[in-house]
């Protein structure tokens, strides 16, 4: 690879590193794990890089936040292929896969405008983690395609 291919993205010196998420999902991710970068922190993001395991792959750069056992278990959803390295004083301290949680709750929108979640009750989300996608545990919809789409906003 010659030099004006390879990725120039800096080093974080405390934060998280998200890597091999499928190409174009990176905004995704950050919807998922509600980081908007309102907090003022940097958040590098690579999209489409050329992959030999995925293809394309995007990765990004959180500095400032390390991420919760939770948080990875719920980026399973749109980043099944994702690798996580916390970073601290610029080293890799840990490193994590993510692993499909059997449920996730008050994350995704469920797309039957007739179920209690949708309607004026203050009632969260809660879908069971499938195979072949999430059902709602309210209403029994299966979103099988497209997760991403029923993210609710953080």
């Amino acid at each position: 690879m010659s030099d004006d291919q390879k990725l120039r993205v800096s080093k974080i010196r405390n934060g998280t590193v998200i890597d091999h998420i499928a190409g174009g999902q990176a905004l995704n991710v950050l919807a998922i794990l509600g980081i908007d970068g309102t907090d003022g922190e940097p958040i590098s993001i690579v999209m489409n890089a050329p992959s030999d395991r995925l293809g394309t792959k995007d990765i990004i750069k959180v500095e400032g936040r390390e991420l919760s056992e939770d948080e990875l278990d719920v980026l399973s959803l749109v980043a099944p292929a994702a690798s996580i390295n916390i970073i601290r004083e610029y080293d890799v301290v840990d490193k994590h896969v993510v692993h499909r949680p059997e449920e996730v709750i008050g994350v995704l929108e469920c797309p039957n405008q007739h179920c209690i979640t949708t309607e004026s009750e203050p009632v969260d989300s809660h879908f069971e983690v499938l195979d072949e996608g999430v059902r709602c545990t309210y209403c029994d919809t299966i979103i099988r395609e497209d997760l991403a789409a029923h993210i609710l906003a953080g």
